[in-house]
């Protein structure tokens, strides 16, 4: 007979309990606890998974339309031309994506295209800005390239990737995407175009300021070279020649200077020793009234008798030796010794060379001075004149660079023009969405049914674990302690059996629909059932 006993009635056999508690449980312990809490399990499960299908299916679909842009290298080799875009292609796919993810552009878009109708009636501008920035995703495209001029491999960007994901029709997100590409590309060539543009322009303005800078400078070299005409370096050697010129005439005349005045000594000599005039009583007779008429003048005024009658002597003696010369000597105070008149003559032209060499002493003293002033001033001269002409270099050289990169500049400018410079090629573009990109449904089910797993083990053991009832023999006997006599069988009623009919037909309708749920959504959200079967028959056939 089975005896039975109340949960309070148990909980005061404590000690022999815990006997009962380190007993191991066995397989067929296991089968016994699922079978009696498989509805524990069942019903979580069903929860769990229900609501899992019910998120994955309430959730609005999202698509995604993806482009590739590939970065091609100008055609014209750079050696040729060079293009003035200096910037790399991740910095300007930066610059341009700024320039795009502006709020104005891309209000436009939404604008254009009716995005986010919902999210416009209940949040701010600016949260839906945001919202579209995070829809857009950039991914740059890279791989390992052989750099030329280090010879070392690095990583190059050569494409980048434009996606936009939306919760519109697949067709608004396409043509959104379109729009993007096209933003993209219209802005890579504008702002390369602009770049060339403006760096042309300023090189020509750098060149024109340049260019006003050498006149400038050239007219204040050439004012100064007139200024100091020969006080120039390249004079020195010049002014030195001739300052060695004047100063070996100077001694060359110098030196004929003093053999001049020799012979003027010699001659003077020579002209002291002989008489002027010829050997004559009336001239001597007139010299000494002259000398008379001298000392008289010392000693009387002009009107006392003597020197009176002296006078008119001599003028009466001159008057008649007028007479006597016949013509032959028109002064009778001119020297008629031809010896005389000779070393005179010849003492007379030795002193007008004489005079002619100190001018010609003085003139080359000038000539002298100059060319030392020239050359002390050459050194001053030279500081200021090589400071000009370096300027003048250094701007001529500068106005020759702006020329030839200004060149340059206009070549590049025109190579952007002609698309032929580095540029943005689609060579993947934007294709209409087949399928939402998310959610996972799939995803999103299987993990609501491995929550479903858990939910329903761990409602099961908790259940289980938390029940105190005693239902085998065993148990009972660890329990009390007694030993079991006899037990009374289970007996089912009819609507125990009923009961448990119903119970029957529910699993099997359960396991019915749950079949045909996995198999509906393996055929909307994973693969078509005709092309599954198909896959399969394939496999089959194939050795």
């Amino acid at each position: 007979m089975e005896r039975e006993y109340s949960q309070e009635q148990m909980a005061g056999d404590g000690a022999q309990r815990g006997g009962e508690t380190g007993q191991a449980i066995s397989p067929g312990d296991y089968v016994r606890i699922a079978k009696r809490r498989k509805w524990s399990f069942i019903l979580p499960f069903i929860f769990v998974v229900a609501a899992a299908v019910a998120v994955a299916l309430l959730l609005p679909p999202k698509y995604r339309s993806s482009a590739t842009i590939l970065i091609e290298e100008q055609e014209i080799p750079a050696d040729f031309v060079t293009a003035t875009v200096t910037s790399f292609a991740e910095q300007r796919l930066q610059q341009i994506n700024q320039r795009i993810m502006s709020t104005t552009k891309l209000l436009e878009i939404i604008e254009s295209f009716d995005l986010y109708k919902k999210m416009r009636a209940k949040r701010t501008t600016e949260e839906v800005i945001a919202q579209m920035r995070e829809d857009v995703h950039l991914q740059q495209i890279s791989t390992e390239v052989m750099d030329r001029r280090t010879g070392r491999a690095t990583v190059a960007t050569i494409a980048f990737s434009l996606s936009y994901e939306g919760k519109d029709s697949p067709d608004a997100v396409q043509r959104v995407a379109n729009r993007l590409v096209s933003l993209f590309l219209q802005e890579n060539l504008e702002v390369r175009e602009r770049q060339t543009a403006e760096t042309s322009e300023f090189l020509e303005e750098e060149m024109q300021r340049v260019r006003k800078e050498l006149t400038a400078i050239e007219m204040t070299l050439s004012d100064f070279k007139e200024r100091h005409i020969s006080e120039l370096p390249e004079l020195l050697q010049v002014n030195i020649q001739g300052l060695s010129n004047s100063e070996r005439s100077i001694e060359r005349l110098e030196e004929q200077l003093r053999s001049i005045k020799e012979r003027e000594g010699y001659l003077q000599t020579q002209l002291a020793s002989l008489s002027p005039f010829m050997e004559n009583s009336d001239r001597s007779r007139l010299q000494m009234l002259e000398t008379e008429l001298v000392s008289m003048k010392t000693r009387f005024s002009d009107d006392h008798p003597d020197v009176i009658k002296v006078r008119a002597e001599i003028g009466a003696m001159k008057t008649k030796m007028a007479s006597d010369s016949n013509g032959r000597d028109s002064n009778p105070e001119e020297p008629d010794n031809p010896a005389y008149v000779t070393l005179a003559s010849q003492l007379a032209s030795s002193r007008s060379e004489i005079k002619s060499i100190h001018l010609q002493i003085k003139e080359f003293r000038k000539t002298k001075a100059m060319y030392q002033a020239r050359i002390e001033s050459t050194p001053r001269v030279e500081r200021t004149y090589k400071e000009l002409v370096s300027r003048q270099m250094n701007i001529q050289a500068k106005h020759n660079d702006l020329t030839r990169k200004h060149m340059e500049a206009t070549v590049a400018h025109g190579l952007e023009k002609g698309q032929k410079g580095e540029r943005f090629t689609l060579i993947d573009p934007p294709r209409l969405p087949e399928k939402p990109f998310k959610p996972n449904r799939l995803a999103i089910m299987l993990i609501g049914a491995v929550l479903g797993i858990g939910v329903g083990v761990g409602w099961a053991a908790l259940r289980e674990f938390s029940d105190q009832s005693v239902r085998d023999v065993d148990r009972l006997t660890l329990s009390t302690g007694f030993p079991v006599l006899g037990h009374v069988p289970n007996i089912l009623t009819r609507k125990d059996r009923r009961r448990i009919m119903i119970r029957r037909l529910t699993s099997v309708s359960t396991a019915v629909l749950v079949v045909v749920a996995g198999i509906t959504v393996f055929h909307f959200f994973v693969m078509d059932l005709n092309v599954f079967w198909a896959k399969l028959g394939r496999k089959m056939v194939m050795p």
